[in-house]
């Protein structure tokens, strides 16, 4: 991973954490892809993916979950569950920095099935 998508990761992860969800996974990743964050909201199981964008120029952070990403998600999140034998509700967030200040938005339930 390349530094700034680490200090995004490391950034969200913080962010996140000041907002009382639990740290339980970082980089999770099986054959079907990569989960960035997985962390505890309550009894809520949160899929975190962490997207840095320099600038809008191409599009910005959200633009870049494409359908094919969400799939990918998917898959790595009941990979996830079904590996730890644990059901409960979940939902996918997405926490998007920019430029070189990180200004940073979260977007929590940001898509899923």
């Amino acid at each position: 991973m390349s530094g700034r998508g680490a200090l995004a990761e490391e950034s969200a992860a913080e962010f996140l954490k000041g907002r009382g969800l639990r740290l339980l996974e970082r980089n999770y990743s099986c054959r079907f892809g990569e989960i960035d964050l997985i962390m505890r909201d309550g009894r809520t199981l949160v899929f975190v993916e962490v997207r840095y964008r320099r600038n809008k120029s191409f599009g910005g952070a959200i633009e870049s979950i494409t359908a094919a990403k969400r799939e990918k998600l998917l898959r790595a999140a009941r990979h996830y569950m079904a590996v730890t034998q644990e059901f409960p509700a979940c939902r996918f967030d997405a926490v998007l920095l920019s430029g070189d200040t990180q200004e940073l938005e979260w977007i929590e339930n940001a898509f899923g099935e």
